[in-house]
């Protein structure tokens, strides 16, 4: 189960970047940005009062003094005319860690964020749409998980993406498309040669039941597959079909995808987020993420149940991720 935090963490070492952490007073932020210096893989930037950060080869910044404040502020205030922000609310703005941490990456002074131990998934993601806003060509930001299971059945030995069971409580086919297609991006991201095959699930496979999710999910695979040909992708499939080889040759016997998918995309975030966390606690599954995708510069969330150990792995993702965005 440990070769894919491993590949991640190799990949982080070779091209080492520099990853800013805000919450510089939750202790497990600390405990992680010290495993992080131990192992190399990051250059690491706690935000937050330098008298209680006591990390050995991490840079501590307080948001409120630093030399760049007014700098921030005033970028920050240009970005955000058009809605209406004064210098003034710049400058109390950016006394805000996650904002003086996404406005550190947007002026290219860190690679990218992680955040989210003790703040909202709402605090981690608005500044950075605020700030650093979509990618090119994104039309929809969304997050999905890494799982990891120790039975190497599934997925690519054991390895899996679900998508999105973060962010998008009750995503369209329009949107379920672009999610797929996305997720399909990241997969070839972290997995490199491997080819990512993705499964539009429901309770329905290929059309055997009716009901207004199942035939959302159709038309989704159908837009997927017309915005990206080359893309492996198929669905309506239920989860057994999607990843038993023996079920998906009695339900979809025609399937590129079934039986062998490692990309899964939930039709709602009811279903994703509950979804990860039964694999997760119940098949011992090590869940990475949430990962934001969609975002020009590498922004990522944490749970806020996550241990040191959990924010040190999304540390090396997202180290991952800034080397393939440049």
């Amino acid at each position: 189960m440990g070769d894919f935090l491993n590949r991640m963490k190799q990949a982080a070492r070779a091209d080492k970047r520099t990853i800013v952490l805000p919450e510089g007073e939750d202790a497990r932020t600390l405990e992680a940005a010290k495993k992080i210096i131990a192992e190399d893989i990051a250059h690491v930037v706690i935000l937050g009062d330098p008298a209680k950060i006591d990390v050995e080869g991490a840079t501590a910044i307080d948001p409120r003094t630093d030399e760049r404040h007014e700098a921030y502020a005033q970028r920050f205030a240009e970005l955000r005319a058009k809605k209406g922000v004064t210098i003034e609310q710049a400058r109390a703005q950016v006394m805000d860690a996650t904002y003086f941490g996404t406005m550190m990456v947007k002026m290219g002074d860190a690679d990218g964020l992680v955040s989210g131990a003790c703040h909202s998934t709402a605090d981690t993601l608005r500044p950075a749409l605020q700030i650093l806003k979509t990618a090119p060509g994104t039309k929809l930001v969304s997050a999905f998980f890494i799982m990891v299971t120790p039975d190497e059945r599934f997925g690519s030995d054991g390895t899996l993406v679900f998508a999105d069971c973060a962010l998008n409580i009750a995503p369209t086919a329009d949107e379920l498309a672009e999610i797929a297609i996305a997720s399909a991006h990241s997969w070839s991201t972290f997995m490199g040669e491997i080819e990512p095959r993705v499964a539009m699930l429901s309770y329905s496979t290929m059309g055997s039941a009716g009901g207004d999710v199942a035939k959302k999910v159709q038309e989704a695979t159908a837009f997927a597959k017309e915005r990206a040909p080359e893309l492996a992708v198929d669905g309506d499939l239920q989860l057994d079909a999607a990843i038993v080889d023996t079920v998906a040759e009695l339900k979809a016997p025609a399937s590129e995808v079934a039986g062998k998918a490692n990309v899964l995309v939930f039709p709602d975030l009811e279903a994703g987020n509950i979804g990860y966390k039964l694999v997760q606690r119940f098949a011992g599954a090590n869940a990475y993420g949430p990962i934001l995708q969609g975002i020009a510069k590498p922004v990522n969330d944490l749970s806020r149940g996550c241990t040191a150990d959990d924010i040190v792995g999304v540390v090396a993702i997202t180290a991952v991720q800034a080397q393939m965005a440049e």
